[in-house]
């Protein structure tokens, strides 16, 4: 967000999407929606909507750097599965 220049966070939510059916999104915010639940993590502030809440409660979000590959993990208690290349989740 330094780089960019502005931003309030980072939403985390979900679309409807792959061979699983549920993808993660993650993307920079500048305005708030009236259904919005913010989280302060180590003053980062995630974003999350409400309908998207229910699949993502008790999900753990990291940055890994594996060999030359580097990107977000995400650890989902609420997945009962996932696709074979790791993009999409089903409940």
């Amino acid at each position: 967000m330094v780089n960019r220049g502005k931003g309030l966070g980072l939403r985390l939510g979900i679309k409807t999407t792959g061979c699983s059916g549920l993808a993660y999104v993650l993307e920079f915010v500048d305005d708030l929606n009236e259904d919005d639940n913010v989280f302060d993590i180590e003053n980062v502030k995630i974003i999350i909507d409400t309908k998207s809440l229910v699949y993502l409660d008790g999900i753990e979000l990291d940055f890994v750097k594996e060999g030359l590959n580097e990107g977000f993990k995400f650890t989902n208690p609420n997945a009962k599965g996932e696709c074979g290349c790791g993009e999409s989740f089903n409940v």
